[in-house]
């Protein structure tokens, strides 16, 4: 592309349906309308010169001075024909004009109302997501191939919510029978440890298998908890303060921000920004943020945790130094075992269901997760919340 042609690629419109249909129907009214002036046109020239020739044709070639009067009419005629032929002409080119502008209307109305129900269904499947699969396009109107494919968009749906159902139903399922043989272990363990002389190798063994089954007992926890937040279940919504949520995070998290010798800047003003929603899971994902920010981090880094509102959201940042990381593989976190440096069934860089789990939270109160890596290093991590109004009762829970 030229230089010319990048200058005029913003003036360009949009190649769109209702575009393509004005441009035909204009052009057809457009040629219509020439024909029709064409024909009136050459019909009118065709009569004026059939009486000029009639007239000539029948002057008395025996008396000259009816001859010269005669010459002298049809000069005149011809001349009557020129200005006639020039005043059509000029009276076409703007008939013509005017019927250009009303195809182009008409064309444009027309197309309109033919891709109407173009724009209904468009907006509509633009609105469904995996949180409101339940909803259908139920497009009311004519049997033609609209409603065909409004009705194909529908069992579309219908089959992604099934499927989007199942799966969750499943992981919950899993997770929740998974337990128990885990709860079984941990009992056997303790019975065992609980005998006479214990060997060492036995009890080392045993302390090490501990370890591995609470690991596993929180990948289980942190499945049920997206599952939960992935089937969009909010219970006990209410109104309550994002800031003071978070201050409680940070104080139940002061002996691991000094175990790692972290420094910590807090702005988490308890009045600032409201939202509704479940404290539970509001609690568990900025408890996952924060432990991310901590496990994540460099020896004697620093944590930044601030909440604020603005332009009718809420929001939690929260930032941590450490080494560069890639934007790219940094964008893939929010997706469930999706870690940075570590394989995927590995348990030694944690789960991997950490910030997925915070996506789903954030996306089933209506927010939205961003992860930034920070040019210096370390992570920066956004949730925006839409913005509930303070309560105005005192005793609200907050």
């Amino acid at each position: 592309m030229g230089l010319a042609g990048w200058l005029l690629s913003p003036l360009r419109p949009r190649r769109t349906v209702r575009l393509r249909l004005t441009a035909m129907y204009g052009v057809l009214f457009l040629l219509c309308a020439a024909g029709v002036l064409a024909i009136a046109g050459g019909l009118t020239v065709s009569r004026t010169s059939s009486a000029s020739s009639a007239v000539t044709q029948g002057s008395p070639s025996s008396l000259q001075s009816q001859l010269r009067q005669l010459q002298a009419e049809v000069a005149r005629q011809d001349q009557t024909h020129a200005l006639l032929s020039h005043q059509l002409l000029e009276d076409s080119v703007i008939a013509l004009a005017i019927m250009a502008v009303l195809a182009a209307l008409i064309g444009w109305l027309l197309a309109s109302r033919a891709v109407r129900p173009l724009r209904v269904i468009t907006a509509t499947a633009r609105r469904i997501s995996e949180h409101n699969l339940n909803e259908r396009l139920a497009f009311d109107g004519p049997k033609d191939e609209l409603k065909d494919l409004a009705d194909t968009i529908d069992g579309l749906l219908g089959r992604l919510e099934a499927a989007f159902s199942a799966q969750r139903l499943f992981v919950a399922n899993a997770s929740h029978e998974l337990r128990t043989p885990l709860t079984t272990m941990r009992a056997s363990l303790d019975v065992a440890m609980a005998k006479p002389a214990v060997p060492a190798q036995t009890a080392a063994l045993a302390e090490r298998l501990r370890a591995e089954l609470d690991r596993v007992d929180e990948l289980l926890g942190g499945l049920l908890v997206l599952a939960r937040a992935q089937h969009g279940a909010l219970p006990d919504s209410t109104t309550f303060s994002l800031g003071k949520v978070t201050s409680a995070a940070l104080s139940s998290r002061q002996a691991a921000i000094a175990a790692n010798g972290l420094t910590l800047q807090a702005r988490t003003a308890p009045d600032g920004a409201w939202v509704r929603g479940s404290i539970a899971l509001v609690g568990r994902m900025i408890d996952n943020v924060i432990d991310n920010a901590i496990r994540h981090n460099e020896r004697a880094g620093w944590i930044a945790v601030a909440t604020q509102a603005a332009d009718g959201t809420a929001r939690l940042v929260v930032e941590n130094g450490g080494a560069v990381l890639d934007q790219g593989q940094v964008r893939q976190l929010g997706q469930p075992f999706r870690r940075i440096g570590a394989d995927r069934t590995g348990f030694d860089a944690g789960s991997g269901l950490g910030l997925s789990i915070v996506a789903a939270i954030a996306a089933a109160h209506g927010g939205s997760l961003d992860l930034r890596a920070r040019p210096e290093g370390g992570l920066r991590v956004t949730i925006v919340l839409p913005l509930a109004a303070r309560p105005a009762l005192t005793g609200a829970p907050s």
